[in-house]
């Protein structure tokens, strides 16, 4: 019971602390990883993805090698404490999405803008209440699978290297995996990693926050409708699982015209309803909260089963 014990207690460390505001552990992996950036890059996808290698495989290997280090229960339960705590990112999300719904209900469209980049890439300068209340909605759904579900469910199948892998991954997506002209070869292995690594989490994300609708006032086979429905039509392989199946529970329209700082996205609508108002972005965090609970009891369930299931 040591992985399960350590799950759970990082998960109310989470809870009770979020991340700490100097220090923090991905931090410090994405300083160690843009010093290894600045002496491997080329425009070249394979330099790009022994880059990626090194990293995620680093990242792994410390996993393992603290795991080896150290002996008995008790301090294999804290080692996977400590690394569920630091890879986790739901209750900073949360305090996100809650400033930025109390920024907008309160009418400071320019405190909302400044803290939007806390959330997303997308340029806020132009953007009225209820873009700015989208981009929040769409950010939360998104980042419910990438901040909890997904490091849950790598840390309940590969214990602890699975969750500082994973972190290692969705770190360097967001580092080099974004489309522009630098990284469009160099970061293309660390963004087809991060696909990989988060399409069964995504999917799982969408499921469960079908299931948690009732949270938010919402039907359950209403957001599942829309999942299936819509969350192909995203250009993300998993972004849309995550928005759509946010979307039909909340009862609101997701998708539009996103401004970056170098392009312009046209995504497809996501839901049935109204465009997001300030006043569903608590929805979203309460509906993100749940998500997240019900995924790391999905995750400890799930060794405690499969342990039960090889005896």
């Amino acid at each position: 019971m040591t992985i399960e014990r350590g799950l759970v207690a990082g998960v109310v460390l989470d809870a009770l602390t979020g991340d700490p505001r100097r220090g923090h552990p991905v931090a410090a992996f994405g300083r160690v990883a843009g010093g290894l950036e600045r002496r491997m890059y080329a425009d070249s996808k394979a330099r790009g993805a022994v880059f990626a290698g090194l990293c995620v495989l680093g990242a792994a290997g410390m996993g393992a090698t603290g795991i080896g280090a150290v002996a008995g229960t008790r301090r294999t339960s804290l080692l996977t404490a400590a690394a569920t705590w630091a890879v986790l990112g739901g209750t900073s999300l949360a305090r996100e999405g809650r400033a930025m719904g109390e920024a907008l209900e309160s009418g400071d469209l320019e405190a909302a803008r400044i803290r939007l980049p806390h959330l997303c890439g997308r340029d806020p300068a132009a953007l009225d209440a209820k873009e700015l209340a989208r981009a929040t909605v769409e950010s939360v759904a998104e980042n419910t699978s990438d901040a909890a579900v997904a490091p849950l469910f790598w840390g309940a199948v590969l214990g602890v290297p699975g969750l500082l892998a994973y972190r290692a991954v969705n770190t360097l997506d967001a580092m080099v995996g974004h489309r522009s002209p630098r990284y469009a070869n160099f970061g293309w292995a660390a963004a087809r990693i991060d696909d990989v690594a988060n399409w069964v989490p995504a999917r799982l994300t969408g499921l469960l926050t079908a299931a948690c609708a009732p949270i938010v006032g919402g039907s359950p086979r209403a957001a599942y409708r829309v999942l299936r429905r819509d969350g192909a039509e995203h250009p993300s392989p998993n972004a849309g699982r995550c928005e759509a199946a946010f979307a039909g529970a909340l009862g609101v329209r997701l998708g539009g015209v996103n401004v970056y700082e170098s392009r312009v996205e046209h995504r497809p609508e996501l839901g049935d309803g109204t465009a997001p108002e300030p006043s569903d972005i608590g929805r979203a965090v309460r509906l993100s909260r749940a998500v997240v609970l019900a995924s790391a009891a999905l995750a400890v369930c799930g060794r405690v089963a499969f342990r039960r299931g090889r005896r």
